[in-house]
Order: C-alpha cells, then structure tokens, then sequence
C-alpha cells in the first residue's frame, strides 16, 4: 500500500450544502486559495443535504412553530424566528448573487415560491396562534402574514386538508406568501460544478480515517482512497468537518480541547409520500403544527409541498426513529465509538435526562403503516393507503453537552459549530435548520478562522451579502429592497402559479 504526501490551504470534509457554501465563499474572497475536498460517497449532497434525506427544508421561521416560545406570562418570544428569519435573507442574498454573476444558473431548479403556514387545532392552540400571529405580524420580516379561524377561508388555502374534515373543534392557520421551497441536493450538486470549473480539487470515494496536529501546527488529514486502497496524507493550514453526523468522530480524532466532553444522540426519520398525481395537486404549501404534548421539538408533523428533480410532490412526516448510525451510510457501531472517557459522565447524564424521548423514540419505531396513516389523517382526513409510501430520511445527530443553563448532558437543539482557538479547525455538528442557514453559520467559521483577512474581505462580503453587519429588522428600507431583488433574481415573483 503506497503513501502519498499533499499540501494544500484548505481541506473540506464532506460534500454536503455546508462545504459547497464554505468552499464557495472562500473562493470568492481568495480566488488564489487551493482547497482540497472529501466525500466517501460517489457524488456530492448524498448524505444529510439530499433532497429525500429533508423533508420541509426553506427554513425562515415563517411557520415553525417550536421557533417561537410562550413564556410563562402568555406573551411570545420570537427572538428565535427573528434570528432564523434574518439568517435565511443572508442565503437568499448569497444564492442571487452567484445567479446575477452566472456562477450558478437556473434558480428554479433549487428554490421555488411557495406559501407558508401553521396549522392549530383546540382552543388554546388557537390562541396561542392568534397571539403569535399578532407578535410576528408587526415585525417587517414577517410582513404580508395573514390569520384566519374561518373554515371557509380555510377551505380557500388548504382544500386537501379541509375537505371531509368534522368541524369539531376550533381550527386556525396563518399563512405568508413569501416562503420558498428549496431543494438543497440540487443547489450542493450546482455549487460543487462551479467549484470544479475553479479548480477546486474534489474527491469522491475518500474516505478520510484520521485527523492529526503536525509539529509545525498544521493539520494532517489521512485519506483512503477507497476506489485504488491507497492511503493518502493530505497537510493544510485549515481544516473544515462538515461530514454531517459523522463530523463528531473527526473531531474527536484531532484532540483539540474543545472537541472534549460533547456527545452526539442520533436520531432518524420517516416520512410518507405521496404517489397519486391528482392528490398532490390539491396541496400547495408547507403546513406546519403543532408538536404532540411529551414529543421532541424535531418531530413538528407537517405536509410539505416539494419541488424535486422540477415535479412537484408531497411528504408528511416526520416519524421519528432511532438507528445507532450517525449517517445513512455509517455504521452501526456509530453510537458506541462516540462515547469516550471525557464525554462518559455527559453521554450517562443525558440517558438519564431524556428517558421520554428515548421512550418515544422506541413508540414511534413500532409503529405501523396503519398508525403512520392515522397521524397522517389528522392532516389530511381521506387520505387511502394507496395513495401513500414510506421513505426513509436522513440521520440527524443531536449534540450533547455540558452547559451553565441546562446542566450536564444537555440535548442541544440546531446547528452548532466547534472551532479550535486557534482557528485552525472547525467543525460543524447538529441538525435543523442546519442548511436553511448555510450562508450565515459558514460566514461565522470564516470570521472566526480567518481573522487576519476580515479587514480586508468586508468590501466583498458586503458585495454578496448587501445586509452584512446589519440588522434588517431595524433598517426596514434595506429588507424591503432585499425582498425585492432577491425575488426578481431567484424567479421568485414571476413564476406562474401553474403548479396550484
């Protein structure tokens, strides 16, 4: 087995949405940079970025319930949902300027109009819809919601879901015009073209097996070539995990401090999805609701329209479930060769703390086609079985870890990156809403890994994301304008309702 010896400036690991907006942003700013990437799969956005592996992607805060609390005295924060919102215009922003430059062409392929809504049921669901619909409204990224508890006016937005439904209880949605539906498989595949027409050096079938600090405070990355059986060594400066749940493991392996005393809870999903032509035509939306009372924040059902390979479809989910894997294609040894001595007394703390999500989790793995299709109900009343398929989604993993707030072993919700403090090494851990906030969170691993440079890389930043630096809830003007541009450039306000 020969060895070989690389340098390169930058390694990226993993051919997911993460990489691809990394790679792409770097190359912007330092046309003159050699990155380096790895994917064990065949092709790029297979893993955790493809579009069957998401199920409601598009993420703007819009009609995610979990996004916007009660507090104790009945009033809503929406702090989340403004954070969220904001980082999605920054996407929005990036993704026009690759279309206005020709990087990236025909945006209708990956992002597509689409309305979005929330869906209640019950008495005090629909007051608490009401109040946050009030909170929401009044913000101008949330401009252009609507309320309605008329079930006729109802029946004028969601008709699959009204139709043949008993008026039993109260019912209410809000509904935005503004949403999308993004396809991030097809815009990973679109960025890594582009990256290859820069010369990027991407390398599929490579799966990398060690990470190691050199003498000289480089990072060493040990690659197998799995298409030839060689083992590669690859030397850069500046090392990006964003190999999706399998990120943790790398890190572990580069022994960095920060990388200690964290965990990872995998967690897996189902969806169903609709095979029959004339019903996904009733449905035009994402339709959020509301989580079961003892069901974890990631398993909000909700009945998505999708835009995949330019048809539209339909999925309702998710179904959670359990698999020791940490990706689709990981191992079942994934779980147990996370725990290390200084994340034992973590990983045991969080067993302790999650026994009803852990006993959830097993509910849902017994569920039966009858059972999915009696959640799926509650949404749409007649759905057939026929009319309805499983999938098998993508492997999210939940980080877990010591914090002042929570206490030991606490499961962490979202996307959180890990980054040496040298800057030297970053890696990106956790799930929703993970791509949907691609733009912002590569944007932090640039500000926090390339400080000498920032100076220097503003302008340019500035020139891609115009809202750079500022906040878009206190310049109205600026978002108005960003609405604007962004819809014009991405098709967004001249594409034909053909598909409603």
């Amino acid at each position: 087995m020969s060895e070989k010896e690389t340098k390169t400036d930058v390694i990226l690991i993993g051919a997911g949405i993460m990489s691809a907006t990394l790679g792409t942003l770097l190359k912007e700013l330092s046309s003159e940079l050699k990155i380096t990437v790895f994917e064990k799969l065949p092709k790029a956005g297979e893993e955790s970025s493809n579009e069957w592996n998401n199920a409601g992607t598009g993420h703007a805060a819009l009609c995610e319930l979990n996004y916007t609390v009660e507090k104790p005295d009945g009033s809503i924060d929406i702090s989340k949902a403004i954070k969220i919102n904001e980082q999605f215009q920054d996407s929005m922003q990036f993704w026009s300027y690759l279309v206005n430059r020709k990087l990236v062409d025909n945006p209708q392929d990956f992002i597509m109009p689409l309305p979005h809504m929330s869906l209640v049921q019950g008495e005090q669901n629909v007051n608490f819809l009401k109040k946050r619909f009030q909170a929401l409204s009044n913000n101008p990224l949330f401009h252009g919601m609507s309320f309605s508890d008329n079930p006729e006016k109802l029946k004028e937005w969601i008709p699959l879901i009204m139709q043949d439904r008993e008026p039993n209880e109260p019912i209410a949605a809000t509904k935005i015009d503004s949403g999308t539906d993004v396809n991030f498989g097809a815009l990973t595949r679109k960025l890594f073209d582009h990256l290859e027409s820069e010369e990027v050096d991407i390398n599929y079938n490579h799966s990398v097996q060690g990470i190691k600090r050199t003498s000289d405070g480089f990072w060493e990355v040990k690659v197998n070539n799995m298409d030839s059986g060689t083992v590669e060594r690859h030397i850069a400066k500046f090392v990006f995990v964003g190999g999706g749940g399998g990120s943790l493991h790398l890190l572990q392996k580069s022994g960095i401090p920060e990388g200690k005393r964290i965990g990872g809870f995998p967690v897996s999903g189902i969806f169903m999805a609709c095979n029959n032509p004339d019903v996904i035509a009733q449905h035009h939306a994402k339709v959020y609701g509301k989580a079961k009372v003892g069901a974890p924040p990631m398993s909000v059902p909700h009945l998505d329209t999708r835009f995949i390979n330019n048809e539209k479809s339909m999925l309702f989910g998710p179904f959670a479930g359990f698999s020791p894997k940490f990706l689709k294609t990981g191992s079942m040894f994934d779980l147990i060769t996370s725990v290390k001595p200084n994340n034992l007394v973590t990983m045991l703390a969080a067993g302790v703390k999650n026994i009803p999500l852990t006993k959830y989790l097993i509910q849902q793995v017994m569920l039966s086609k009858k059972q999915r299709m009696d959640e799926l109900r509650e949404f749409v009343p007649n759905a057939k079985d026929e009319d309805w398929d499983l999938v098998v989604a993508g492997q999210r993993v939940q980080v877990i870890k010591d914090t002042e707030d929570g206490g030991k072993g606490t499961l962490q919700l979202g996307t959180e990156v890990i980054t040496a403090e040298d800057g030297s090494i970053a890696a990106l851990l956790g799930a929703s809403p993970g791509a949907s906030t691609a733009v912002r969170v590569m944007l932090e691993v640039i500000e926090k890994c390339f400080p000498e440079h920032m100076n220097e890389w503003e302008p340019k930043i500035k020139e891609m994301i115009p809202s750079y630096g500022v906040s878009l809830v206190e310049n109205p003007e600026l978002l108005s304008e960003i609405h604007t541009s962004t819809a014009q450039t991405l098709g967004l306000s001249k594409i034909e309702r053909v598909y409603s």
